[in-house]
């Protein structure tokens, strides 16, 4: 098991972007204080707070801060490292992981958590009924096929030996099922809290994290206040975070520069950003560093034109990736590929579709739309991505295709996603796949695979290809560290066949730069999660605390 985590770890380390914030944040100095509050600001509402449920840039790290789960990640690093578990042990043969919990973890309701919580809280994420978009992220796991197909209500495979342990058994071998247990869909939930909210869970969040929901008028804040009785000493050392919505990223900047706020929590606005980075005054509360993020194009492969594979990669050929980034102020890097260039199973070699609009149109041409054809683009309604998806809407346009913008808030964007038949074409900006583990796997699974392919999910292309689905199924069954580079080959030619399908334009890879106030403390690493939370709430701190 050590051995294992050893070798992961140190598989990742040479990561660009990862390797510059390997410090764990474990400790504070000893001249932080405990107290003192912060400001977030959004500009969209938050639509849930049920961590089964939530998988957004904006809610995952608020989920993630008001609920634990058996695994984590230290702060800031790709390492893995226990959570509610004490321990854990792998059978010879890679299937069964057992877990003790650690004892004394209480829910915010006051009550304590045990193994029964653990399994019940895994069968909800599964169940088909919750709707939960990260349920495919279990699949290894006994009796996943049972309970997703409704012939069963739990997991077989998951089972409760006594009050603080708990087994997990898998189907096959899973490379990845720690890091799956490290996810916010993973997150213990308390059954009798669940069912006393029904489908308000999510307004009503209870979890044994560090914070705990203390009041939530929508469309206006939510407020997270400290919980007292986290099991981990000296984490929060704020005792209070309030997250203000509705909050346009310009105004929310101006208003950091009055003091208050203390993060513009959509980042540095792009008409302010080259004022904000050559600003003296904002040296060393810059906050910047590589993402494992791919911005992209979605195409609805079930819906006409788009389930014909020269259309989509017409709409490949036509898109110029230079000029949207020019649009950003060079803030990423065009992409060639699924997957970002510092993720295990990136393709160096691989060239993809090069910007030739002349050759688009023929492809059109061969797919009987000479004439061109209309459709509809979403788009998260925030800037920059208006504007990139006005640059996109021209670029399509040169070719012949007519698409209409229509601009929403990012969860109006993300539930037309997740319906078969609303969404032709989705700019993912501001809703851009970040890893939830650093692996190549998780770019298929959540996004492409058929089983995302499903209502409430990611898939927007809903595209489905069961001979790469199982070639992604025999590449995590190799779960022997030592074959890790032979698994990454495999994933990278996974990758390089959905490419050959074209279900996705992908455009750029982003980097992350944000800014903080002064008032507020902590590394780079305790700011930013390197694995999907753009925030750690959980280790920040006030500077004026006296």
């Amino acid at each position: 098991m050590k051995t294992r985590g050893l070798l992961l770890s140190t598989a990742l380390a040479g990561l660009i972007g990862l390797a510059a914030f390997a410090t764990p944040a474990a400790a504070f100095e000893e001249n932080i204080k405990q107290g003192g509050s912060m400001v977030v600001t959004y500009k969209d509402d938050v639509a849930t707070l049920d961590p089964a449920i939530g998988y957004d840039w904006q809610n995952w790290s608020m989920i993630k801060s008001l609920f634990t789960r058996l695994m984590d990640y230290e702060p800031g690093t790709s390492k893995l490292t226990k959570d509610l578990a004490d321990d854990y042990t792998v059978s010879p043969d890679g299937l069964v992981y057992t877990f003790k919990l650690h004892h004394g973890v209480k829910f915010t309701n006051g009550r304590e958590l045990t193994a029964d919580d653990v399994k019940y809280s895994l069968d909800r994420a599964t169940n088909p009924k919750t709707q939960s978009p990260g349920a495919s992220f279990f699949k290894s796991i006994k009796g996943y096929d049972d309970i997703a197909g409704g012939k069963a209500d739990t997991l077989a495979g998951v089972s409760v030996v006594d009050p603080y342990t708990v087994k997990i058994e898998l189907a096959h071998a899973d490379a990845t099922i720690l890091q799956v247990l490290a996810l916010n869909f993973a997150s213990v939930v308390p059954k009798e809290e669940v069912e006393k909210a029904g489908a308000d869970f999510g307004k009503h969040p209870v979890g044994s994290g560090a914070f705990k929901l203390s009041e939530w008028t929508l469309g206006q804040r939510i407020v997270f206040e400290r919980n007292k009785d986290y099991f981990k000493a000296g984490v929060p050392k704020l005792d209070q975070v309030t997250f203000e919505v509705g909050q346009e990223p310009v105004v929310a900047l101006l208003r950091m520069q009055r003091g208050e706020v203390d993060l513009p929590g959509d980042g540095i606005p792009p008409a302010k950003y080259m004022e904000v980075t050559k600003d003296p005054a904002y040296q060393g509360r810059i906050l910047r560093t590589a993402d494992l993020k791919t911005s992209y194009i979605t195409m609805n492969t079930r819906m006409k034109p788009f389930d014909d594979v020269r259309v989509r990669k017409a709409v490949n050929m036509a898109i110029n990736k230079d000029r949207i980034v020019r649009v950003i102020n060079g803030r990423a890097t065009p992409a060639n590929q699924v997957l970002p260039p510092d993720m295990p199973g990136y393709d160096k070699d691989y060239k993809g579709y090069s910007y030739d609009p002349a050759k688009a149109k023929d492809l059109l041409k061969e797919a009987g739309l000479a004439d061109g054809f209309e459709t509809t683009i979403f788009t998260n309604n925030t800037d920059p991505n208006p504007r990139i998806t006005q640059a996109i809407q021209q670029d399509l346009a040169a070719v012949g295709i007519k698409a209409t913008i229509k601009a929403l808030d990012q969860a109006n964007v993300i539930a037309a996603g997740g319906e078969p038949d609303q969404a032709p074409m989705i700019w993912s900006g501001g809703m851009a796949w970040g890893a939830d583990f650093p692996d190549p796997s998780d770019f298929y699974g959540p996004i492409l695979s058929c089983a995302s392919a499903t209502k409430g999910g990611w898939n927007w292309s809903w595209y489905c290809n069961k001979d790469l689905d199982q070639q992604g199924l025999d590449a995590d069954a190799m779960a022997d560290p030592a074959k890790a580079e032979e698994r990454y080959a495999k994933w990278k030619g996974i990758f390089d066949k959905v490419m050959d399908d074209a279900p996705w334009v992908p455009v750029f890879n982003d980097a992350r730069i944000s800014v903080h106030s002064p008032k507020i403390g902590g590394s780079d690493a305790q700011f930013l999660d390197l694995v999907h939370q753009p925030v750690n709430y959980d280790y920040i701190y006030a500077t004026d605390v006296q």
